[in-house]
């Protein structure tokens, strides 16, 4: 049987306050993640992902409180990304009640670090979040697939190609990855099935899908391009969609739930 596809909202958390608009009505601080990891797990959100944007020394410890404080409320997984530059800081979030860490910019500047994480934790705790965008496939700045990573929010390239970097990761020992298409984020237009292609044609890890999810009509395509999970923010957050709603999509065309 199939693994169930799992539905993830995603909070973006600055110095332990969620910094995208949020339109819970009557129901929670618009700002604060704890409550809003509450009504997600009511909900039934299979899992939560907080990404620390700001990830300073200042922010870092907030975001320890953050994700103890979470972890004591709510009962699914908690996956928590952002300024992960070291094996310490994968035991000290792991310690605080995280179930997943992701990691980034510390493993392009250097992979090996996947295989000291996963060697010493498991490859199931470890997610590695790549944000890609489209590449001329020739020519300056080109890309055999077509998809290069970026930093910095999208804005610099890192001038890898992004579907190589997946596989390579996937042989350093990662268990999971966070595809996030630069171009579709925000958009509301659908994910970018193409590039959710060419990175499941290169590893068997779990695959989140992101960026771009904007109507309930574009979840199952993702699903259908290799995705093993879907994540949206802004569209659950300001009440748009609703995880139930997704959910039911998703099984209306085929695709097991949990």
């Amino acid at each position: 049987m199939s693994v169930a596809v799992r539905v993830i909202p995603c909070l973006d958390v600055d110095a332990g306050r969620v910094v995208k608009g949020v339109n819970f009505v009557d129901l929670v601080d618009a700002g604060d993640p704890v409550e809003m990891a509450r009504v997600y797990d009511d909900a039934g959100a299979d899992e939560l992902t907080f990404l620390d944007i700001t990830a300073s020394s200042g922010s870092r410890e907030t975001t320890y409180d953050v994700v103890s404080t979470t972890a004591e409320e709510v009962f699914i997984p908690l996956t928590v990304g952002g300024g992960v530059r070291t094996v310490d800081d994968v035991d000290r979030l792991l310690r605080a009640g995280a179930d997943k860490v992701g990691i980034n910019t510390a493993a392009i500047a250097r992979p090996e670090v996947i295989a000291e994480i996963a060697h010493r934790f498991g490859n199931q705790v470890l997610v590695l979040s790549v944000d890609a965008r489209r590449a001329p496939a020739h020519g300056e700045g080109a890309q055999p697939s077509g998809f290069e990573v970026t930093t910095h929010g999208g804005r610099r390239s890192a001038g890898i190609d992004a579907v190589e970097w997946v596989r390579r990761a996937d042989e350093l020992g990662v268990g999971e990855v966070l595809l996030n298409s630069m171009d579709a984020d925000g958009t509301r237009d659908g994910y970018d099935l193409e590039m959710i292609r060419a990175v499941r044609s290169v590893t068997q890890v779990p695959l989140v899908a992101s960026g771009g999810a904007g109507r309930l009509e574009h979840f199952a395509p993702a699903v259908e391009a290799g995705a093993d999970a879907v994540l949206a923010a802004s569209v659950f957050h300001f009440g748009v969609l609703t995880i139930e709603q997704v959910k039911q999509t998703l099984r209306a065309a085929g695709h097991r739930v949990r």
